[in-house]
């Protein structure tokens, strides 16, 4: 255990702006806003200049496990901000013909298994969802959302008593997080 103090820097790359206070820190960009309520009192979090820095009083594995956890999250804050994460979907209908199609707060699933019901599911405000023929596509600046969104639509179009094997029906994500490519 060492007693010295633990910091850590994060260098801000150009068109990208953060702000820390001590209940969240803001990261804006090109792509929109993300903000991050902060949960670890010990840690302390400021901008200087161009860099991002993580102190803690300590530096034992505690404080630099939590600290690299919070670089990790800015960091993946920054990338989004820079490009969106972007997860794809397919849509795999081979009993009864599915009709999906999303609007700007809902995305909806028609026939489903041959239901009368739709299935509905909401669309936070930090995503954006489209359907492209047998894809939907899931946009955010927020890896959180976006692979949290893209997760709700594929728990939507769960099924149970089935055999898996034959009934292959869904709506199953094929690529996820990645950022948008140029």
């Amino acid at each position: 255990m060492s007693t010295d103090q633990l910091v850590m820097e994060i260098p801000i790359p150009e068109g990208v702006q953060v702000e820390a206070t001590p209940e969240k820190i803001v990261v804006k960009g090109a792509q929109g806003q993300v903000e991050r309520r902060r949960i670890n009192p010990g840690m302390k979090i400021e901008v200087k200049g161009k860099v991002v820095v993580i102190a803690a009083a300590r530096n034992s594995r505690r404080e630099r496990k939590v600290a690299g956890t919070l670089q990790a999250h800015i960091k993946n804050m920054m990338a989004g901000v820079r490009e969106k994460y972007r997860y794809t979907l397919r849509i795999c209908s081979g009993h009864f013909p599915m009709n999906v199609t999303s609007s700007r707060t809902d995305l909806t699933v028609k026939n489903f298994y041959g239901e009368k019901i739709p299935r509905i599911i909401k669309i936070p405000e930090a995503a954006s969802v489209r359907v492209d023929g047998f894809e939907i596509v899931v946009e955010s600046a927020d890896k959180e959302v976006a692979g949290q969104t893209a997760a709700s639509i594929e728990q939507l179009c769960r099924i149970t008593n089935r055999d898996r094997r034959i009934f292959q029906d869904g709506i199953w994500i094929v690529n996820k997080g990645t950022r948008r490519q140029e």
